[in-house]
């Protein structure tokens, strides 16, 4: 049996995040008999600027790339059939907003530390784009995190502390000065680079020839 270290830069409102880590987790389920995984989560926020209240999805989108209403349409059907096809529900909306994330990634540094990354890491995954949750509200971070097993009043500290705040944005720099700059990104054993939500045989082929390859 052999153990590798999976590294998965991320961020909890991004689409294509949950659908490649779906993907991942039906990939090391049909490697079972001879590889686990350690997963670690890292933070990676798509918008880092963005206001309090967040913005229009749509807009944002539209802003940011130049997307047509059409071409987001299409996009979003697009997810929701991929989101089916991996057991994940996308339950996309006409006001969907999008949020800054920095308290939500305080959570899951600490969550970590609490064997319970994991676990909230999907939750949020599902708050935001399951449930139609904002997932930069105090509440709904707190309910998440209770929601798991975590402490309620010891997460509600740690989305105040700036010391949190701080330790996010230092995790970011290092991804970024890594060459990280768009998610998700999955690297395996600490060196090799899996850019995107790739499909489940592409990833059984790269773990295969990277367990081979370290013997």
């Amino acid at each position: 049996m052999h153990t590798v270290r999976i590294d998965i830069v991320s961020d909890v409102v991004c689409p294509w995040c949950i659908i490649g880590f779906k993907r991942l987790e039906r990939a090391l389920s049909s490697l079972e008999s001879s590889i686990s995984a350690d997963i670690h989560w890292h933070p990676f926020e798509l918008n880092p600027a963005m206001a309090p209240e967040g913005q229009n999805l749509r807009e944002h989108i539209q802003e940011k790339y130049g997307t047509s209403e059409e071409a987001s349409i299409a996009a979003r059907q697009t997810l929701t059939q991929l989101g089916q096809e991996v057991g994940f529900r996308f339950e996309f909306y006409d006001q969907m907003r999008i949020y800054n994330t920095r308290k939500a990634h305080q959570l899951l540094l600490w969550a970590q530390s609490e064997e319970k990354q994991m676990e909230l890491e999907m939750a949020l995954f599902a708050a935001y784009f399951t449930d139609q949750l904002d997932v930069s509200d105090e509440k709904v971070l707190i309910e998440c995190a209770a929601k798991v097993g975590l402490d309620p009043q010891v997460a509600q500290h740690i989305i105040h502390d700036q010391s949190w705040a701080d330790a996010v944005a230092a995790t970011e720099q290092q991804w970024l000065e890594a060459g990280i700059n768009a998610v998700p990104a999955i690297i395996i054993n600490q060196k090799h680079l899996i850019s995107g939500a790739q499909t489940a045989e592409r990833l059984v082929e790269a773990i295969e020839q990277i367990v081979e390859a370290e013997g």
